[in-house]
């Protein structure tokens, strides 16, 4: 249920345009960020400036006004006096309303109190909002409008258009920093005839034309690979992907992942390009200490992270060796985990998550996964049960995932074969038999790393849900949110 446009507005916009003014023109040129005059300021000098933004007050005193006009870059005083602007315009001033769009002609200066201030000589009216802006004080309180109608709450709060401006900036640090050590960035398809690279549930859609079953991607690796298959030697590509499983503080149906492959390293490649990025923005975020605030907790980014091995933190969190299979199953048991349908290896992950994983706060390496659960990852020479891979666990919460990538074809066809023979959701039904043949071309050797940069943002903005870093996050649909609150209307 849409909320009815305020009769008020109605007539105001009734009155503009009988008065001949357009409430919706097509341009404004040549207007300057707000942030960007106010440093020209001098005491004592009116400096000439063109200005556009959103009202977010009006103080009318008679024949004189003042109203904050805001941009992106900041927010400014306006001062409206009607002896400048002439009658006819002020007339027009007089049907603005909180919410509406304007440019602005004038000089900016300093008021006696010291408030930089744009002396109007003349404005244009930009947009008329027909719908009020919520309260301006503490914006919107309920989560689902928030998240729903994430234009009014970016209008409403300073604090939120900030995490999407941090967010922005750390996608360009990570390009520049991969850039700069000779990677270039790609683009492979959203659309699988096999939905492989992961272990998850995929959406299905279907083509009408090629009348074809096809998946939202679950992850980027495999096309990705295939590109280092082709000579191109260091690839990433930073990108959506789509998971049909449960929505969480930590987990959105579709998010964004950087995944990165290197040839002619290994997983040690890997942690190192690791362990660099994320030491760099937390110096540039947070200054030499690399001390990320994360709710009361400080979090340590000093390189080098710890390394633990999988296998001695099962023990010393869970007291149950990875080996000891009747173990493993008495644990699951005490931790009432479900272990139908599951074989031990996958047992020992779902207590490695319940007992391991909430004791990983500062950044962590944890290495030497069972191979049984890395069907994409090369063994480790001197122990063919173990894969060479590690996951960083930051605030409790995996942040990167990386391999020495498996380049042998007959090994990796037998894996896949594995998988598809298990029968579960989360795997594919089928062999991805080109990606196999590709290896059979020669893979060389290599290391890959996925990293979410959501939780990577959540962690740089001091966000605590998934849904606060991603601008329109997936919702139960729903026909309305019940009123917003304004201010300065009835």
């Amino acid at each position: 249920m849409r909320t009815p446009i305020p009769a008020e507005r109605l007539q105001k916009l009734q009155a503009l345009r009988e008065k001949g003014v357009d409430p919706y023109p097509r341009l404004f040129e040549g207007a300057e960020p707000i942030g960007g005059f106010r440093d020209r300021i001098v005491d004592g000098a009116m400096v000439p400036v063109r200005a556009a933004g959103r009202i977010t007050a009006i103080r009318g005193h008679g024949k004189a006004a003042f109203l904050d006009l805001k941009d992106r870059s900041g927010k400014i005083q306006v001062y409206f006096k009607k002896d400048t602007l002439g009658d006819a315009l002020y007339e027009v001033y007089q049907l603005l309303d909180l919410g509406d769009f304007i440019g602005v002609d004038g000089e900016v200066a300093k008021t006696r109190t010291g408030e930089p201030t744009v002396f109007a000589k003349s404005f244009t009216l930009l947009s008329k909002s027909l719908q009020p802006l919520p309260a301006k004080w503490h914006g919107l309180k309920d989560v689902q409008i928030r998240y729903r109608k994430r234009y009014l709450d970016l209008v409403s709060s300073d604090d939120v258009p900030k995490i999407f401006l941090r967010r922005a900036d750390v996608i360009r640090e990570i390009r520049a920093f991969l850039d700069g050590r000779g990677f270039i960035e790609v683009e492979t398809p959203v659309l699988h005839s096999i939905a492989g690279g992961a272990t998850a549930r995929p959406f299905v859609t279907h083509h009408n034309a090629l009348d074809m079953d096809l998946f939202m991607r679950i992850a980027l690796e495999l096309h990705l690979k295939r590109l280092l298959v082709g000579g191109l030697e260091r690839v990433y590509e930073i990108g959506r992907v789509f998971r049909n499983e449960g929505i969480d503080a930590t987990h959105n149906p579709e998010f964004t992942m950087l995944e990165a492959y290197q040839a002619f390293t290994d997983f040690t490649g890997m942690m190192e390009l690791c362990e660099t990025l994320f030491a760099n923005l937390a110096k540039k975020y947070f200054g030499e200490s690399r001390r990320v605030p994360y709710g009361e907790l400080e979090l340590d980014f000093t390189p080098p992270f710890p390394r633990r091995t999988y296998r001695d933190l099962l023990r010393e969190h869970a007291k149950v060796d990875l080996e000891d299979h009747e173990g493993v199953k008495r644990v699951a048991r005490e931790m009432k985990i479900d272990v139908a349908g599951l074989d031990h290896y996958a047992i020992a992950n779902e207590i490695f998550e319940e007992a391991v994983e909430p004791t990983l706060l500062h950044p962590t390496f944890v290495t030497e996964h069972p191979v049984a659960i890395c069907p994409l990852a090369k063994t480790k020479a001197s122990d063919p049960t173990i894969a060479e891979r590690f996951e960083l666990f930051i605030a409790h919460k995996e942040l990167a995932n990386a391999f020495s990538e498996l380049n042998d074809p007959i090994d990796q066809e037998e894996r896949f074969r594995k998988q598809v023979a298990s029968g579960s959701d989360e795997v594919p039904k089928e062999v991805d038999v080109d990606y196999v043949v590709a290896l059979e071309h020669g893979l060389p050797p290599a290391g890959g790393i996925g990293i979410g940069i959501d939780r990577l943002v959540m962690l740089l903005t001091n966000s605590h849900n998934i849904r606060e870093v991603v601008l329109f996050p997936l919702l139960r649909r729903q026909e309305g949110e019940g009123p917003i609150e304004v201010e300065g209307e009835e």
